[in-house]
């Protein structure tokens, strides 16, 4: 069974919670990194925790969520493990999966809806990374 962590701050609380019933119906099992209220919190908190998940293999893939998406993305890529991308359509999530094979898919709960939102996530989780040109590419990301 495919296990993802989510994280949110308090911008992505009410998708998160829908996002969590939408992948549970898909036989997901899900693990919140999150907050679970509205109360003003400090996304790297919870980034941190969730791109620590990803790396020690608690958790196969992540999806964090917050106001632009940017601060989440920022901070998860600071982790050598993590390859967070940012998806703000549902083309951007099939390349962020297809050609960036990344780990945690990043949304700006702000700035789409939540149909964009979960279209998103189903796109990334359902096109197949390509390889080939784009490992090599992948290759060359950690820091030397």
């Amino acid at each position: 069974m495919l296990k993802i962590g989510i994280c949110n701050d308090h911008a992505g609380v009410e998708y998160k919670f829908k996002l969590v019933k939408m992948l549970e119906k898909r036989g997901v099992q899900v693990v919140n990194f999150g907050t679970d209220t509205t109360d003003s919190v400090d996304y790297p908190d919870f980034a941190h925790r969730l791109a620590d998940a990803v790396e020690s293999g608690e958790v196969d893939l992540g999806i964090a969520l917050c106001g632009t998406g940017n601060g989440m993305a920022i901070t998860l890529n600071k982790h050598q493990g993590i390859r967070a991308g940012l998806a703000w359509a549902k083309p951007v999530g099939e390349l962020v999966a297809a050609h960036n094979n990344a780990n945690v898919l990043v949304l700006p709960a702000r700035f789409v809806s939540y149909r964009a939102a979960s279209a998103i996530v189903r796109a990334w989780l359902d096109v197949p990374f390509e390889g080939g040109r784009h490992q090599k590419r992948i290759d060359k990301i950690p820091c030397r």
